[in-house]
């Protein structure tokens, strides 16, 4: 998707203008309906198109203008201000009502807005358009979008430029992540997911790639016990932006990154399985933070760690009942293989509080089914030792549109995972089973501010209702964490 700013339209355009609540029209809007001598308002006046969040009324061929198509859409009650949120939902779905219009290029009339206001129009438009369909051979051309650029009309292009160059970087990280997540088991597995990792050098990350052998030498056991039973070897992908004083300590982000949960011997049931590709998800996000800020070149230091392995149940694989010791030297009895991911995190969380001493560390992880079942299909579960590394990522989810929920993480909910036979159980049983894993994720910090999120909810969706966010792999956790590093960490 090309995104340009531009004074002028190009003639086969369609043109979206903005239009609030009670049908009261932006400045452009009211320019174009002078233009048209009126027929802009008398088609929004003629049904119910009323301005309401996310509407769109289609106005074709109109006469005084060369365009082919004006496009209105609504932005909810008129505020002094207009929230990015509101802006970029409009700007997505005025995207989504032209896409396979059969016209090539939108674009959006900004009298009135910023230049930052522009910039993130354009940024709505670029996401809105994701799409992932590499592996679709025959589909009708009718049924694929038309639309290859994104015309950002204003006054002030050189500034809206500047301001979107931050923001592409963060699109570039979020459909990185996209990409990762829609990738079938068969061509990401850990190797590639870390070759794909490695690529990103081009940027000016320092990325590290850890074998097996080098893993069992550092003694990770419990991320290694996951992966025995593939054919597939295992992985561990350390990233480094030191974009801060060399001297400041970095802050961290670790990820789950299993390629494909069969669940191991504890076979999921085959309807479980089908979506088992995006188990990767935390990882997947991990990566597409770091490439977001890499592109933008943060000013601090970040480290992203991720655990690569598949889940697999053949004869070599981990058995429920086994005791594996974790690189912390604690020891799991692993009484269901179906979880994981915890064991994964496990000795990735311990590698990267000791070597790396971050300020604070952030794990991402589709970790708990329980968690769908706590907050539903919308919010990530954070659960957290650090009330204001919590409050921080509450404050950039709020300013993202991704959405999460602070979970309580009681200490005596620790008997839960109790054993006689080990230091500590991978699993409790249904009650309060987000919690408990995250009580055991605690158990590899030591002291370091830590917060986990459970994205098991939000890294893939059946039935987005956000216009910038898709059906399938939504990228989750990008946008999020990189403006929890900009806000706390950055300036």
């Amino acid at each position: 998707m090309k995104v340009e700013f531009v004074k002028a339209a190009s003639e086969a355009a369609i043109v979206v203008v903005f239009v609030h609540e009670d049908r009261v029209m932006t400045p452009a809007a009211k320019a174009y309906d002078r233009k048209t001598k009126g027929a802009l308002a008398r088609a929004i006046g003629a049904g119910r198109f009323t301005g309401a969040k996310g509407q769109t009324l289609a106005l074709t061929a109109p006469a005084g203008v060369d365009n082919p198509q004006i496009l209105a859409v609504g932005l909810g009650a008129k505020e002094k201000t207009i929230a990015d949120l509101v802006l970029e939902a409009a700007a997505g779905a005025a995207y989504h009502a032209g896409a396979k219009s059969g016209f090539t290029a939108i674009a959006y009339e900004t009298e009135g807005l910023s230049a930052d206001q522009a910039a993130r129009i354009g940024f709505a438009a670029r996401l809105a358009s994701y799409r992932f369909d590499r592996y679709r051979t025959t589909e009708k051309p009718e049924a694929k979008p038309s639309i290859a650029t994104v015309q950002v009309i204003t006054d002030a292009a050189p500034a809206a430029r500047k301001a979107y160059g931050p923001l592409s970087a963060v699109a570039d990280g979020v459909e990185f992540t996209r990409d990762l997540v829609s990738e079938p088991a068969n061509v990401l597995y850990p190797e590639e997911f870390a070759k794909r990792c490695k690529a990103l050098e081009k940027l000016g990350l320092q990325v590290e790639v850890l074998t097996e052998a080098q893993m069992a030498k550092l003694g990770m056991r419990t991320l290694l016990a996951v992966g025995q039973g593939s054919s597939k070897e295992s992985r561990l992908v350390v990233m480094k932006w030191m974009g801060g004083a060399k001297t400041a300590a970095p802050v961290a982000f670790v990820g789950k990154g299993v390629c494909f949960d069969s669940g191991g011997l504890s076979l999921k049931p085959p309807g479980a399985m089908e979506d088992m590709k995006w188990d990767m998800g935390g990882g997947g996000a991990v990566a597409g933070l770091m490439c977001a800020l890499a592109g933008r070149k943060a000013k601090t230091n970040v480290v992203g760690v991720i655990g690569l392995v598949e889940n697999m149940p053949d004869g070599n694989a981990q058995r429920p009942g086994d005791v594996v010791v974790t690189m912390s030297g604690q020891t799991v009895e692993v009484l269901n293989t179906d979880a994981e991911g915890r064991l994964v995190l496990a000795d990735a969380l311990w590698y990267t509080q000791g070597r790396f001493k971050p300020r604070f560390m952030v794990d991402l992880a589709t970790l708990t089914g329980a968690m769908i079942v706590a907050l539903g299909n919308d919010f990530a579960g954070i659960f957290s030792n650090n009330d204001e590394l919590s409050d921080a990522i509450l404050a950039a989810s709020a300013a993202t549109g991704e959405r999460t929920w602070r979970m309580p993480l009681p200490d005596d909910y620790d008997r839960l995972i109790e054993t006689p036979i080990a230091d500590v159980k991978n699993t409790s049983g249904p009650a309060g089973g987000s919690i408990t894993a995250a009580l055991f994720l605690r158990k590899f910090v030591n002291n370091t501010p830590w917060a986990h999120l459970d994205i098991a909810p939000v890294a893939w969706k059946k039935d987005s209702k956000v216009p910038t966010v898709p059906d399938g792999a939504t990228g989750f956790g990008v946008r999020l964490l990189d403006r929890l590093v900009a806000d706390k960490f950055e300036g």
